[in-house]
This record gives C-alpha cells, structure tokens and sequence, in this order.
C-alpha cells in the first residue's frame, strides 16, 4: 500500500509539473522559442495570488484562480507586443533566447526588490485539507483537482487548436508565417495571443503550486527546468507528451525520494538524462 501511495501521489504531483510545461510548449511549437522567462512567470502567478488572497479574504482561494489567469494573459500579450515580437522578426533563434534570458533575470531580481526574499505560501483553506479515499488510501482533494485541471485544460488547447478558427490560424502561422499574411492574418497578433495563454498557464500553475509548497523569488530556476524536463521527455510539439512526461516525472521524483530521503529531485533528472539518451525526440517521438 505504500507503494501505491507514493504511485498515486506522483501521479498527482506530475499532473501539477505538466501545467508547468504547458505554455512552453505552446510557445516553442508556434513561435519556434524557447522562453527563458517561463519559470519567473510561474513564481509572478504565485506572487499574484499572494496578494490577491490578501486582499479579498472573503472570496473563496480557488476562484482566485480567474483573476490570476486573467492577468497573466495581459502580462504576455503586452510582453510578446512591446519586446518579443522585435526578437523573433530578427529571424534570429538567439535574438529570443537571450531576451528572455535577460527578462528572467530581470524578474527575479525585481521580485527581491519588491516582495524581499522570504519564502511564503498561499492557505488553500478547508480545501488544501480535506481527504477522500482512493483504493483504500486517503488522498488530498486538492492535488486530485489540480490533476484534473491539468488534463482538462490539455483536452480543451488540443480541442481549440484542432477545431476552431482560432486553432487553425494558430496553427497556419507556425508552419506557413510568410503565406498567412497573405490571407490578411498578422503573425505578430497570433503571437501575442499564444504568449497570452502560455503566460495565463504558467501564472496559473504557479499560484497552484503556490498552494502546496513555499516558493521564493528564486524559484523560477527550479520551475523552468521541471517545465523543459517535462516538454522534453513528453516530446516537442505534442501536449499530450507533455501530460505523459509531467505524470513520469512526478513518478519518478517520488519514488527517487522513497529509495533515498535525500536524493530530492535526482532522480527526476536522472530520467530526463535516460529519456535524451535513448528517445531523444521525446515519449511522442521515435528512437535515436
């Protein structure tokens, strides 16, 4: 039972790493960039529903959540319209790179300034507490939502991008940018659109997150690198490799921590070593 126990809560704790790594790969399966920032948006969208809570503790923790959404998709659509947008029209792959890079730290180094550099945490309320059972094992209700949400919010992008307008143009301008223009459609306003989504996921991963464990200004570094551990090992370019590869990840964390107390992460990154060695283009993607 103990086994099953740390099985169920990897599964749960990977559901939470595959929103991390959402946005990123939605940003690099459209624009072809790997954002740098990623990590420092996940710890804003917690800073966020920091303050929020604070403000208005009357209103329930989880509709929190909206507002958090809300304004991440402002901060990326003005982002990708004042700073990327110049970056990726350089047609330059590290023109991006190294603007994101410099924004990550940017960020990091802003949140110090304003909110200092001591952990903090958001009180998820009754919810974070309550328990239901699940194969004979008392399971957090929470984590099982955020497991959910992570799987529901993955069925709906693939939906959209596959059956709407929307999803087409998106999906018309990452392969054929040059030729949409000619159908009246601006590259540049798709682009802020999908930065908005991937900023409103990982704002949104974020103030969840913020609800399990501390966080700090510095840990977008950590963050990122779950999120390009997960987009990865799941494979570029498909999102439900990403679910596969948060879920394993998370797996293998847990099981990595049961074996040895203090191995922490290692494990995690030593799959994602194995997974670049031996399935190189990811769990959606063929063999070396």
């Amino acid at each position: 039972m103990d086994w099953l126990s740390t099985l169920i809560n990897g599964l749960l704790l990977g559901g939470l790493y595959a929103l991390f790594g959402l946005g990123l790969a939605l940003v690099f399966g459209v624009m072809r960039v790997v954002n740098l920032a990623h990590g420092e948006f996940i710890v804003l969208g917690a800073y966020a529903g920091f303050f929020l809570v604070g403000w208005f503790s009357t209103v329930p923790v989880w509709a929190m959540l909206i507002p958090v959404v809300l304004i991440g998709y402002a901060f990326g659509w003005l982002l990708q319209a004042t700073l990327l947008n110049r970056a990726v029209r350089t047609g330059n792959v590290l023109t991006p790179l190294m603007l994101t890079f410099g924004l990550s730290v940017l960020l990091r180094n802003g949140m110090v300034e304003l909110f200092g550099a001591d952990s903090r945490a958001v009180d998820a309320g009754a919810l974070g507490s309550a328990s239901m059972d699940l194969f004979g094992l008392s399971v957090g209700v929470y984590p099982v939502l955020m497991l959910l949400l992570a799987l529901a919010l993955f069925a709906s992008l693939q939906w959209v991008l596959q059956h709407t307008e929307f999803g087409r143009t998106v999906r018309a301008t990452a392969d054929f940018p040059d030729v949409v223009r000619l159908m009246g459609v601006k590259p540049e306003r798709v682009f802020c659109q999908v930065m908005g989504l991937a900023a409103a996921f990982a704002m949104g991963a974020g103030y969840l997150l913020a609800q399990r464990t501390l966080f700090t200004p510095f840990s977008g570094v950590e963050r990122m690198l779950v999120a390009f551990e997960v987009v990865i090992i799941g494979g570029l370019g498909s999102f439900w490799g990403a679910v596969a590869g948060g879920l394993v990840l998370g797996v293998a964390q847990l099981f990595g921590q049961r074996f040895d107390s203090n191995a922490g992460s290692l494990y995690a990154h030593l799959l994602f070593l194995v997974t670049l060695m031996l399935r190189p283009k990811g769990l959606a993607g063929g063999r070396a």
